[in-house]
């Protein structure tokens, strides 16, 4: 993906409406590239700042998305793990599948 594929993922990333693989993607890139990461601090800056001041909260915004982004990152690596946990299961599975059937056949 480019970077303009990136930046159009911005306000689903803001939103908090990312599928798993498009959320690995796009905190990868933003780990990579300072441009599309300036895009992503003012979309977010503008869309939050601007719904902080209606409600009339304070804010720090730059602490939140750096919040948010973290917390993007710990559900990556939760799913990375609940997926080799699964691998983990379905080898173990296979294997005393496999065990039973020559203990049959035996």
């Amino acid at each position: 993906m480019d970077c303009k594929s990136f930046e159009r993922l911005i306000p689903d990333f803001i939103a908090q409406k990312m599928d798993y693989p498009t959320l690995k993607s796009f905190l990868g890139h933003m780990g990579q590239c300072a441009d599309c990461r300036e895009e992503l601090e003012i979309q977010f800056l503008v869309s939050e700042g601007i719904q902080r001041l209606e409600d009339g909260s304070a804010f720090d915004l730059q602490t939140e998305l750096e919040q948010r982004l973290a917390a993007a990152g710990q559900k990556i690596k939760f799913h990375n793990g609940f997926m080799s946990l699964g691998l983990a299961m379905e080898v173990i599975a296979a294997c005393l599948l496999a065990g039973i059937l020559v203990w049959i056949l035996l």
